[in-house]
């Protein structure tokens, strides 16, 4: 089975690993967050192999561009996936993914150069 990358079009970082798979000629899947939303299911899935709090990207734009009291309500896995949910942007990308786990989330060329060649 392929390599599955969730992410967004235009994040510097998901280019960064599509560019990598594409150099070394490693099957994959990109899943834009935008035009694919993830589900629930999914989303409790990854929070069950990575916790909420790695998953929910609190330091990106997206995630600080919402209201103040939304902010702050992101307390427990039920509310990180509701905002998830809500606005794919805040997904941590990209999430890396084969056969339902999660290989990794952001990319490092190293890491995938130690691991995966």
């Amino acid at each position: 089975m392929s390599y599955h990358i969730y992410g967004l079009k235009n994040c510097n970082t998901t280019q960064k690993a599509i560019q990598w798979f594409k150099q070394h000629k490693l099957a994959y899947k990109f899943i834009n967050n935008r035009t694919e939303p993830i589900s629930k299911s999914k989303l409790e899935l990854w929070c069950n192999q990575v916790s909420w709090e790695k998953l929910l990207n609190k330091k990106g734009t997206a995630f600080k561009l919402l209201h103040p009291a939304i902010q702050q309500s992101a307390t427990t896995q039920e509310k990180a996936i509701e905002i998830m949910l809500a606005r794919p942007s805040t997904i941590k990308r990209p999430l890396i993914e084969k056969d339902n786990k999660i290989i990794t989330l952001g990319f490092s060329q190293v890491f995938f150069e130690i691991h995966y060649l």
